[in-house]
């Protein structure tokens, strides 16, 4: 199985203008992947524009924001590319695309980092971080999994949020749940009408 690390990727259209999606990077020993899914726009950004930042943040809130419509997040400048990388992160890489491995579904972007830094000391993800992170990537793929594998999930991700959720890991399972109580929603109208 290859490494793949949960990070924040800021991509940017023509204008330079910054779009940030959580993505789980993927090492293939010498390049790190990039591989949204179609339609998305970082796919789109990387085609115009072929570099990223990757920015590793301690702040789980930014990737459920990521995936229920919360984008706006300070940015600071990237020192090597033409770019931007969260402000609040531990550490951050400057990527550049060296090749493309097309696919119907998810193109391949071979990046090498090209300078990367770090800005503070890395404490750790507590288990409610981590189940924040994991809820997110869920609900990216609630039309793709069945409903017993979501809720048998989300059952066992509630234990780590009741046991070690500090303010902002409630925030953020919070903005997660409201997409979940909506699917829920959308599936109990389907099977009523």
């Amino acid at each position: 199985m290859p490494r793949i690390v949960e990070t924040i990727v800021t991509t940017f259209n023509s204008e330079g203008v910054a779009h940030i999606a959580p993505l789980g990077l993927i090492n293939d020993g010498e390049h790190w992947i990039i591989a949204p899914f179609r339609p998305s726009t970082t796919l789109e950004n990387l085609r115009i524009n072929p570099v990223a930042a990757a920015s590793h943040t301690d702040d789980v809130r930014v990737f459920a924001g990521g995936v229920t419509g919360r984008k706006i997040w300070p940015l600071l400048p990237t020192r090597t590319i033409k770019g931007e990388r969260l402000a609040d992160c531990v550490s951050h890489w400057e990527l550049k695309v060296d090749s493309v491995i097309e696919d119907e579904q998810r193109p391949r972007f071979l990046c090498s980092i090209v300078d990367e830094q770090m800005h503070k000391a890395w404490q750790g993800f507590n288990r409610a971080q981590a189940a924040v992170i994991e809820l997110a990537v869920l609900t990216t793929r609630l039309h793709m999994l069945p409903p017993e594998k979501i809720e048998a999930e989300l059952k066992y991700l509630e234990i780590a949020i009741s046991k070690t959720a500090g303010p902002r890991e409630e925030e953020a399972w919070e903005w997660l749940m409201e997409k979940i109580t909506a699917w829920r929603q959308a599936r109990f109208d389907q099977t009523t009408s």
